[in-house]
C-alpha cells in the first residue's frame, strides 16, 4: 500500500528522531553513568585536602592547571580516563606523589568527572586500567563554545605600522645598566646579573627606619615570581595574564594590558618583561610572544611561537633584549619537551636563530643520548634568567634537567646539554663552550643560574668569572676566559646526593624543590662577596617501574615525596668570591625564594616565604629591618632612585601550592626612608 507523501515524511522524521535519541542515549551511557555520587563525594573530600591548594577549590586552576572547563578539555579531550588516572596516581599530589591508595586516587578521578559534567550511575568507577581505557574524555554538554578555538591558529603578526615608537631605552643605556643606579633595566638589573646598585641613602645605620610608601595589588592570586623593571620613574611587571606599568614612587597605575590565553596554559607563573626601543616584550604560558608600546601599553604585535596544545612547549622566563634580538628559552622539561634557546626580531617577533639544547641527530652532543627517540622528549628547558657579556657578544644560559626526570633507563649517557651552562654567540646562536654540573641527572636538579658575571682578584690576578648554581645546591665559580673551575661550595644541605635513585627509594637532599630556583646570587664588589638564597628541603626519590609519555602531561618517570612541610627552611649564604669560603649564613624559618639585591652602602634586601621583607648587613648578615608584606615573597626585590630618593620595591604574592604557603594577592610594595 502506498502512503501519502505527507504521512511518509512524518514517519521518516519520526524514525530519524528516534535513531538520533537512541544514538545520544547510547553515547551518554558510554560516557556518563560511570561513577556513584558517594564515590565522587569521597573524591571531592580527598581533592579538597590534597589537591585544591594547587588546582583551585573548584578545580578552576591556580598555581597548577585547571581540572575542569574548556582549559581542561583542551588539554585532555580525546584521551582516556585511564591516562588521567595514571597521571593522577603517579604524579599527584606534587611532592607527595603515590602517598594515597589506589582507591583514593580513583575516587579523586570520579570527582573530576563529576565536575566535568559526567553523569552518575549505579556502579563505582573502577580502578581497572582496561575498563578506564574504554572511557574517553569528551565534552558532556550540547555546545563546545567554551573550547579554545585559537589552538590551531597559524602564527600571526599584528604590526602597527603607523605608530611612531619611542626609541628608549637605547642599546647604549642597556649596555650601561651595571653602572646605572637610577633605573633597574633587566630582571637581574644588568646583563651580567650582578643585582648590585651604587646607592647609599639606606645604610646599616638607618635601615631600621624604612617604611612602606605605597602598594599596588594586581587582583591575581596565581604564583607571583616576577622581577619588575624600572625606567624613568615607571615600573613594569607581569602577573600570569597581565602586563602592568605603575608610577615607581606612588604605585599609581599608568596602564595595564590584560590578555586572555589563546591556547593551553602549561605553567602559569611569568617572571617578567624586557624593555627596549619603545617596546615592552613578554612571552606567555600558552606559547606566544608579544610586544606593547612602552608609553601606552598598546599591543604592537603578537606571534605564536609554539603550539602548546601539541606539547611544543610554553614560556615563563623573562626575555632579554640585545640590539634587535629578543632572547627567549623554551620551558618546561617536565612536559617532555625538546628544549631550545632562540632569538627573535624585536620589530615583529620573527625567528632569527635557534640553538637546540637537546641536539638533533648529527649535531654535537647527540651521541650523549643512548636512544634517538629519547631526545624527542628529552627536556632541556630554559626557564630561569640568562646572562650576557655584551662586550664579547657571549650569551650564558642555564639549561634544566633531562626528562623523564627520575628514570634514565631510556637515556643512558651524559644527556647534553641538560644541566649545563651553555655559552653561545649571541648574534648567531653558535655554541662556544659549555660546563655540565650533573651528567645524566636523575634527581630533577636543574641548573638554574649562570649569574652573576663578575671580575675579581684571584691569586693576585684579575679574572673574569661566572657563578653557576642550581637545584643540586652546589655553587661553582669558573673563569670565563680559561674555562677553569676554581671552586665549588654547598649552599644548602646535601645528603646522598651521589646515590642512584632506585625503585625502593632513596632519601636525598636537596629534594626536588631545592636548592636555588628562579632567583639566584647577587655580587657586591665592595665586600667581594656572593650572596646566595636557597631552599633546604629533602625528599625521598623513587624510580618508577613503568615510564610512560602522555602528550601534554608531566613526564617524571618516578615520584618524589618531600619531607613534611615543617622540615623545610632556607638559607642566605655569603661567600668570599675569591676563595669560596663561607663568610656567614642567615638561617630562615622558610625557604628563600625571593630575589637578593645588594648596594654600595653595605646592605642586602631580600625576603622570606613567610612574607617577611628583610634588610641585612652585607658584612655580617645581621637583620636590620623586617616587615611582613602580607603574602609569600618569591619574586623580585629591587632598589632604584628617583629625584635623588632611594626606593626598594618587592613582589609579594602566592607561590605554588606544594610550598604550603598561604595564598596572597600579587602585590608590589615600595619602601623608602621617612
Amino acid at each position: 500500500m502506498k502512503l501519502p507523501l505527507r504521512i511518509s515524511l512524518l514517519l521518516l522524521c519520526g524514525l530519524i528522531s528516534w535513531f538520533a535519541s537512541r544514538s545520544f542515549t547510547t553515547h551518554a551511557s558510554m560516557q556518563g553513568g560511570v561513577y556513584t555520587e558517594a564515590q565522587a563525594t569521597r573524591g571531592q573530600t580527598l581533592y579538597a585536602k590534597h589537591c585544591a591548594s594547587c588546582h583551585g577549590q573548584q578545580l578552576e586552576g591556580g598555581s597548577a592547571a585547571a581540572l575542569t572547563g574548556s582549559r581542561f578539555m583542551a588539554k585532555w579531550g580525546g584521551k582516556s580516563v585511564e591516562e588521567l588516572f595514571y597521571i593522577t596516581r603517579t604524579q599527584m599530589p606534587y611532592g607527595t606523589a603515590g602517598t594515597l591508595t589506589r582507591q583514593q586516587y580513583i575516587d579523586i578521578v570520579a570527582a573530576q568527572l563529576r565536575a566535568n559534567g559526567y553523569s552518575r550511575g549505579p556502579r563505582e568507577l573502577p580502578a581497572d586500567d582496561a575498563a578506564l581505557k574504554a572511557i574517553k574524555i569528551q565534552p558532556q554538554v550540547a555546545t563546545t563554545q567554551g573550547l579554545l578555538h585559537s589552538v590551531t591558529e597559524e602564527a600571526k603578526s599584528q604590526i602597527t605600522s603607523d605608530l611612531k615608537l619611542a626609541t628608549y631605552p637605547t642599546q647604549q643605556e642597556l649596555n650601561a645598566a651595571a653602572t646605572n643606579s637610577t633605573d633597574w633595566l633587566m630582571p637581574n638589573h644588568d646583563y651580567g646579573g650582578q643585582r648590585y646598585v651604587d646607592l647609599k641613602q639606606i645604610t646599616p645605620n638607618n635601615a631600621a627606619t624604612l617604611r612602606p610608601v605605597c602598594m599596588y595589588q594586581a587582583s591575581d592570586t596565581k604564583s607571583f615570581h616576577a622581577n619588575p623593571l624600572v625606567y624613568r620613574g615607571v615600573m613594569y611587571f607581569t602577573t600570569a595574564g597581565a602586563t602592568i606599568a605603575i608610577d615607581a614612587t606612588n604605585c599609581r597605575l599608568k596602564w595595564r594590558f590584560d590578555r586572555k590565553p589563546k591556547s593551553i596554559e602549561v605553567h602559569p607563573p611569568n617572571r617578567g618583561v624586557a624593555i627596549a626601543q619603545g617596546r615592552v616584550v613578554r612571552a606567555t604560558s600558552d606559547g606566544y610572544l608579544y610586544a606593547l608600546e612602552i608609553e601606552t601599553g598598546k599591543l604592537l604585535w603578537e606571534r605564536k611561537v609554539v603550539d602548546s596544545a601539541k606539547n611544543e612547549g610554553s614560556f615563563n622566563m623573562a626575555p632579554l633584549i640585545f640590539e634587535d634580538l629578543i632572547l627567549l628559552g623554551l620551558g618546561i622539561s617536565e612536559q617532555g619537551v625538546k628544549g631550545w634557546m632562540g632569538a627573535f626580531k624585536l620589530s615583529d617577533g620573527a625567528a632569527v636563530w635557534r640553538f637546540n639544547t637537546i641536539p638533533n641527530d648529527g649535531e654535537p652532543g647527540a651521541e650523549t643520548w643512548s636512544k634517538a627517540e629519547s631526545k624527542l622528549h628529552g627536556g632541556g628547558a630554559v626557564w630561569s634568567p640568562i646572562s650576557l657579556d655584551a662586550e664579547a657578544g657571549l650569551l650564558y644560559l642555564p639549561v634544566a634537567n633531562p626528562a623523564p626526570d627520575l628514570n634514565n633507563d631510556e637515556r643512558a649517557g651524559s644527556n647534553l646539554y641538560t644541566n649545563c651552562m651553555v655559552v653561545l654567540n649571541v648574534r648567531t646562536g653558535k655554541i662556544q663552550w659549555f660546563y655540565q654540573t650533573m651528567p645524566n641527572d636523575t634527581h630533577d636538579w636543574d641548573l638554574t643560574q649562570v649569574s652573576p658575571l663578575f671580575t675579581a682578584n684571584v691569586a693576585g690576578k684579575t679574572r673574569k668569572l661566572v657563578s653557576v648554581v642550581g637545584k643540586d645546591g652546589l655553587l661553582h665559580v669558573l673563569d670565563r676566559e680559561s674555562k677553569e673551575h676554581l671552586y665549588e661550595v654547598a649552599v644548602t644541605t646535601r645528603l646522598n646526593a651521589d646515590k642512584p635513585v632506585t625503585r625502593e627509594g632513596i632519601r636525598a637532599c636537596p629534594g626536588v624543590m631545592g636548592a636555588v630556583l628562579w632567583n639566584g646570587p647577587a655580587y657586591n664588589a665592595r665586600t667581594n662577596m656572593l650572596y646566595v638564597p636557597a631552599v633546604d628541603w629533602c625528599g625521598t626519590f623513587r624510580k618508577a617501574a613503568e615510564t610512560r609519555f602522555i602528550m601534554g602531561q608531566i613526564y617524571m618517570g618516578g615520584t618524589v615525596v618531600n619531607d613534611p612541610p615543617d622540615k623545610m627552611k632556607g638559607w642566605l649564604t655569603a661567600i668570599d668570591a675569591t676563595t669560596g669560603k663561607v663568610a656567614w649564613q642567615y638561617a630562615a624559618a622558610k625557604p628563600m625564594l625571593a630575589a637578593v639585591t645588594t648596594t654600595s652602602s653595605g646592605v642586602i634586601f631580600t625576603g622570606e616565604l613567610s612574607g617577611d621583607f628583610l634588610t641585612l648587613d652585607a658584612k655580617t648578615g645581621k637583620v636590620l629591618y623586617r616587615f611582613n608584606t602580607g603574602g609569600p615573597m618569591n619574586g623580585g626585590v629591587l632598589s632604584y632612585a628617583i629625584n635623588n630618593k632611594q626606593y626598594v620595591a618587592v613582589a609579594s604574592g602566592s607561590t605554588s601550592g606544594f610550598w604550603n604557603a598561604p595564598l596572597g594577592s600579587s602585590t608590589i610594595v615600595v619602601f623608602a626612608l621617612p
